[in-house]
């Protein structure tokens, strides 16, 4: 039991590092600008139940889609381990990782097209880009079944928690302001780099112990 709660809890600050919804939150301002209330929530509701429903397809046929296209587990951990820890590196350095987060042409383009944003970029790639995908299936691999739906279910409790975060933003950001959001993006920049350099660790090792 200590276990599971263990894993339970490193989970849920995986996922809330790659996430972070204190540094999405103003993105996701930005990008509903010129929304009004209701619209901002629909989009929310909307980007953050695509994330979770690609996450659960992902983490649920991580292995499948390693034998359809002869993914070994180790590869795939050095892969998302690489993608993780750059995505990290950036934060920690205040930047915008170009592979979790849209270009300026994207944002414009989808703030024009109102829910549409819910789709492209919000879920994707901003919430369950390629990071997040690494993340939840190497949280999964070679696990079993309650580890597989703690994996979902930490991942549903965290977009809960972001959507919470996108429809009080603005009064969020006047609370505790930017310069506090910068120190938390930086220390989650911290977390996620560590996580990606243990996946690759992870990934080294099983391949090592794989060509012995």
């Amino acid at each position: 039991m200590h276990q599971l709660i263990l894993y339970t809890g490193t989970v849920f600050m995986g996922f809330w590092a790659i996430m972070n919804p204190l540094a999405n939150t103003p993105v996701f301002l930005g990008l509903t600008a010129e929304d009004d209330s209701q619209t901002r929530k629909a989009v929310a509701a909307k980007g953050l139940l695509l994330a979770f429903l690609i996450i659960a397809i992902f983490s649920v046929g991580g292995k499948y889609i390693f034998e359809l296209f002869g993914i070994t587990l180790p590869a795939f951990r050095i892969t998302g381990g690489i993608l993780v820890f750059q995505i990290g590196l950036h934060m920690l350095q205040g930047e915008q990782s170009k592979v979790h987060q849209p270009g300026e042409d994207a944002a414009q383009k989808s703030r024009a097209s109102q829910l549409s944003v819910a789709v492209s970029p919000l879920a994707v790639p901003i919430l369950a880009g390629p990071g997040t995908i690494a993340t939840a299936m190497n949280f999964v691999a070679t696990r079993g079944f309650m580890h597989l739906a703690i994996t979902i279910g930490a991942f549903g409790l965290m977009c809960l928690v972001s959507y919470a975060f996108f429809v009080s933003g603005e009064k969020l950001i006047k609370y505790i302001g930017e310069n506090a959001v910068n120190v938390v993006t930086r220390m989650m920049g911290l977390i996620l780099a560590v996580i990606g350099m243990q996946m690759l660790i992870d990934g080294i090792q099983g391949a090592v112990e794989a060509y012995k």
